[in-house]
């Protein structure tokens, strides 16, 4: 297949992409700093001995606002992205989705019932609401997950057919129970509700940052040793068989990671569409099917692009915020149009 870029000029570019972006995450926002300023005080930091006028100021809120935001926004969007390829790959179609499995609207469900149930028990202890939240939510994501994986067997088999089909029932499902609850709630509870399912990196803290870039790390170690596997899944399960790949072994790691990765992006951020989707194709547009360049394009991009759709939401109503899942449906829903307009002709 003729690509557009070369895959060292394609990971030249997004490298050199993600680090302005992140330059401008840091500096920008409701108190902007200077870009300067804002280069000097992360090497402040780091530890490098950097003296000047304000930058005590400007070290505080990099330190304590704008980095946790900005590295939650990378793990985000690079692990989504990621969760997008493997998707893509095992349903072998560049229009899948990690939601396919359920695993967004599982999460969706557990922080329902974390958010509807501490104020049915009375309320939550300060600091404990947000942990609680995101437990639930990382566990919800994982147990509908693990139920479209186990409906998907038949004799030892994975039927991704079957899958795809439990996948859209299970989310249904979950989406009446979550409309439940939030029948149940009240007003500030309603609210609480809603904005968490808009999606957002407000809020980010270290706390909350670590467990997912655990999860992150661990999903982008695997998954590219898994790139020839998922190459030779393209040509077909029986294909693939017969190069000697464990296909069932590998549907496995693939639902597995999906379901690891999202669950723990969207128990930190909220519900945050089109990303899973739009990346992996727009990479494949560029680079080629071949997931050697996939998979680490993607991340790349994904979380340049997860970033760029933060500094939107922080900036066109500031000093309000748009939720960032707004601003990510904005792009990608003009853009899968566009898909499914090119794939007619």
């Amino acid at each position: 297949m003729r690509t557009l870029v070369k895959p060292r000029s394609l990971f030249i570019g997004l490298g050199a992409l993600c680090l302005l972006t992140i330059w401008l995450s840091l500096a920008l926002g409701p108190v902007s700093l200077p870009l300067f300023d804002t280069l000097r005080a992360a090497l402040r930091l780091m530890g490098v001995p950097i003296h000047g006028q304000g930058l005590e100021q400007a070290e505080l809120i990099l330190g304590q606002i704008r980095l946790p935001r900005t590295l939650l926004g990378l793990a985000v969007g690079g692990v989504l992205a990621l969760s997008g390829v493997a998707m893509q790959g095992l349903f072998r179609n560049p229009l899948a989705d990690p939601a396919l499995v359920g695993v967004s609207s599982g999460a969706s469900l557990g922080a329902a019932i974390a958010i509807v149930g501490g104020v049915a028990l009375g309320g939550l202890p300060e600091f404990l609401g947000p942990y609680l939240l995101s437990f639930c939510a990382f566990v919800g994501g994982l147990a509908v997950t693990a139920l479209v994986y186990r409906v998907g067997r038949r004799n030892g088999q994975t039927h991704v057919g079957v899958m795809l089909l439990a996948g859209i029932a299970l989310t249904a499902l979950a989406g009446s129970i979550v409309g439940f609850f939030t029948y149940l709630a009240d007003d500030a509870t309603l609210r609480t509700l809603t904005f968490w399912n808009l999606g957002s990196l407000n809020g980010a803290s270290y706390a909350r940052l670590w467990p997912l870039l655990v999860v992150t790390a661990g999903v982008a170690l695997w998954l590219p040793r898994r790139a020839k596997a998922l190459n030779a899944l393209l040509l077909g399960e029986s294909e693939a068989g017969h190069l000697g790949i464990n296909v069932e072994g590998l549907k496995r790691e693939l639902v597995l990671c999906t379901a690891l990765g999202v669950g723990a992006a969207v128990a930190a951020a909220g519900m945050i569409s089109f990303i899973g989707l739009v990346v992996p194709h727009l990479v494949r547009l560029l680079a080629g099917p071949d997931h050697r360049v996939l998979l680490p394009a993607s991340v790349l991009a994904g979380a340049t692009l997860l970033l760029c759709a933060d500094l939107i939401a922080r900036l066109a109503l500031a000093p309000a915020e748009l939720p960032i899942g707004i601003v990510t449906a904005f792009l990608g829903a003009p853009f899968f149009l566009y898909l499914l307009l090119r794939g007619r002709h």
